[in-house]
C-alpha cells in the first residue's frame, strides 16, 4: 500500500509532470548528531520548478521545494497533509521522515537552461522550510540559490531559520543581478508559546537578528506575523511586540494572518491542543466550527491591532 501511494504521488496530475522517480527512492538514511531522530528518504526529482495552478490566488507562479516534510515540527503546519500522499502520517512522520530531492541542483540547472524558461520569479519555502535542520547536511538550498544567481533569476525565500545567513554571500551577489527577497515567519516572540507550538524551530528572536543582518547587507527583508493563534499569541501587547521588533531592525511587516486549519491539519492541531489546554481546545472548536478559516471579523481585528501602530506592506507577501 505504501509503495502504491508513492507511485500515485509520482503520477502526472493536473497537467504537471511527475514529482520524482519512485524507482530511485533510497533510504531511510538515519540522522546522527544534531540530526539524530530524523530519517531521510532520497528521491530523484523529475522536475524541481513547480508551476502553481492558474486558479491559485498566490502572488507567484513558480515554486521550488527541495525537501518534503519539515523538522521544525510546527504543530499547525498547513503542509502536513502532503505526507499522506506518500503513505506517511501527518504527525510524527512529517516531523521526522524528510524527503530529500538529491538531484535538485542539477535538475534546476537544466530547467533554467531550457529555451522555454522565461525567467519568472521563483518562491522558496512555500510548502516546507528550505532552511530546516537537514539543509546543514545536504546544502541543496544553497546550491539552488547559486544556480538562480548564475542565471540572474529573481527569487524569494520564506523561512523560520537564521541559517539563511550562511548564504549571505550568494544572496548579496544575486541581489545585484535580480530582485531578491528574504522573508521570515514570526508568529510570536512569546517564549512559552514558541516552545510549545514550534518545538523544532530556532528562537524567533534569532530570526529578528537575521533580519537585521540581511537589511544591513542591503537584502530586501520582512516578516509575516503568522500564524496568530487565538488565545495564545493574539494579545495586543504580543502583536505590537512582534511588529515593533520587525520594523526596528529594518524589516517590513508583510501581513498578519490568523491560524488556518485545513482538513487533516485541523485534526492534528486540535488533537494536540486538547491535551495541552482543554478549555482552549473547546474555544477553537467553536471558532472553527464553520470551516478552516477564522471568522473575518477576527482577522480584521488582528490587522487593526497591528496597523494601529505600524503600516503593513501587504504587497510583499
Amino acid at each position: 500500500m505504501s509503495e502504491l501511494r508513492w507511485r500515485l504521488a509520482d503520477e502526472e496530475r493536473d497537467g504537471q509532470a511527475a514529482l520524482f522517480d519512485v524507482d530511485g527512492l533510497t533510504g531511510p538514511e538515519r540522522g546522527t548528531g544534531r540530526l539524530s531522530g530524523l530519517e531521510f528518504l532520497h528521491v530523484t526529482a523529475r522536475r524541481i520548478l513547480n508551476e502553481v495552478p492558474a486558479r491559485s490566488r498566490l502572488p507567484f507562479r513558480w515554486t521550488i521545494n527541495v525537501y518534503r516534510g519539515c523538522s521544525h515540527a510546527c504543530r499547525y503546519c498547513f503542509a502536513r497533509p502532503t505526507h499522506e500522499y506518500l503513505g506517511l502520517d501527518i504527525g510524527e512522520d512529517f516531523d521526522r521522515k524528510i524527503v530529500v530531492k538529491i538531484n535538485a541542483v542539477e535538475r534546476l540547472r537544466a530547467e533554467l537552461a531550457s529555451p522555454r524558461w522565461t525567467g519568472e520569479a521563483v518562491a522558496m519555502g512555500t510548502n516546507t522550510d528550505p532552511y530546516q535542520r537537514c539543509e546543514g547536511k545536504y546544502r541543496l538550498t544553497r546550491g539552488v540559490l547559486d544556480v538562480l544567481a548564475d542565471h540572474a533569476n529573481p527569487f524569494s525565500i520564506l523561512t523560520k531559520s537564521p541559517l539563511v545567513l550562511r548564504d549571505l554571500d550568494i544572496l548579496t551577489t544575486a541581489a545585484q543581478r535580480a530582485d531578491v527577497t528574504v522573508n521570515f515567519s514570526i508568529g510570536t516572540l512569546d517564549e512559552r508559546v514558541w516552545r510549545v507550538t514550534e518545538p523544532g524551530t530556532p528562537h524567533p528572536r534569532r530570526r529578528v537578528e537575521a533580519m537585521r543582518q540581511l537589511a544591513a547587507a542591503g537584502i530586501s527583508t520582512g516578516a509575516l506575523i503568522a500564524p496568530v493563534l487565538p488565545g495564545l499569541s493574539d494579545g495586543p501587547d504580543q502583536l505590537r511586540e512582534v511588529s515593533s521588533a520587525i520594523r526596528d531592525v529594518g524589516g517590513r511587516v508583510l501581513g498578519v494572518l490568523p491560524l488556518h486549519l485545513r482538513p487533516g491539519v485541523r485534526e492534528h492541531f486540535l488533537g494536540w491542543l486538547a491535551g495541552f489546554d482543554a478549555e482552549l481546545h473547546a474555544d477553537y472548536v467553536r471558532r472553527y466550527a464553520k470551516g478552516a478559516y477564522a471568522p473575518k471579523h477576527y482577522a480584521a481585528r488582528l490587522r487593526a491591532l497591528v496597523e494601529a501602530g505600524h503600516e503593513i506592506d501587504f504587497t510583499q507577501t
